[in-house]
């Protein structure tokens, strides 16, 4: 009998740079580690607002001064040991807190439904845009940017760009939120394998070691040649 793949989803936000690194190595090991990679574009903000509730506080880690020192340097050392081109500066912070990603997020839920093979390069595209040219994904002319730069035909953009008004797409993204909320993710990326009949979260980027041994599969670093 052929062995089933394990599926692993990885719920993600463009405005996350650890998710932009989760992504790429996860893109890196998918056939590597033979595994059934989903794509699951979700609202960071939403997360952070439900999860605010119950934590008495979850605030991103931006918000506290030495944790945002110490962001600066993890996400700087990362990006080069990742070999991923996240270029972050100290205004990036309020960058982010100033950016809302629903749009964004909602033109890449809009794909995900229809045609789902130019998620992966679109999703890339956005992270290049928002954290390698510091650029504001949140304006509709950098969304059109966005797409052509991914190879979308601007029928297809058009059309998407409809979509992204409309309860189908709202729903799914907040829907697609809620079921990372309830695999117990309080920020992201939240990586969910589904192995031996259970789910099993890892958060962040620098966790998809552990993720490997849960799943019997070996580690060869982030960049596996």
């Amino acid at each position: 009998a052929r062995m089933r793949r394990t599926v692993v989803e990885l719920f993600y936000d463009v405005v996350s740079p650890y998710s932009w690194l989760g992504f790429e190595v996860l893109c890196r090991y998918q056939h590597i580690w033979s595994i059934d990679l989903r794509f699951r574009p979700a609202f960071l903000g939403g997360i952070m607002q439900a999860t605010e509730l119950f934590l008495k506080g979850n605030k991103p880690p931006a918000m506290l001064p030495k944790r945002a020192e110490y962001m600066l340097k993890d996400i700087k050392r990362m990006a080069k040991y990742y070999q991923v081109p996240v270029r972050i500066s100290e205004d990036d912070f309020q960058r982010v807190l100033g950016t809302s990603s629903l749009g964004a997020m909602r033109f890449i839920t809009a794909i995900d439904m229809t045609q789902p093979q130019y998620l992966e390069p679109l999703s890339r595209e956005f992270w290049i845009r928002f954290w390698s040219q510091h650029e504001d994904i949140s304006q509709p002319e950098n969304i059109l940017a966005v797409a052509r730069q991914a190879g979308l035909s601007s029928e297809l953009t058009q059309k998407l760009l409809e979509m992204i008004s409309t309860p189908a797409v709202k729903n799914r993204l907040k829907e697609t939120t809620e079921e990372a909320i309830k695999y117990g993710a309080f920020g992201m990326p939240a990586v969910v394998a589904h192995f031996n009949g259970e789910p099993h979260l890892f958060f962040g980027s620098d966790r998809l070691e552990l993720l490997g041994s849960i799943i019997g599969k070996k580690w060869l670093g982030p960049v596996p040649s």
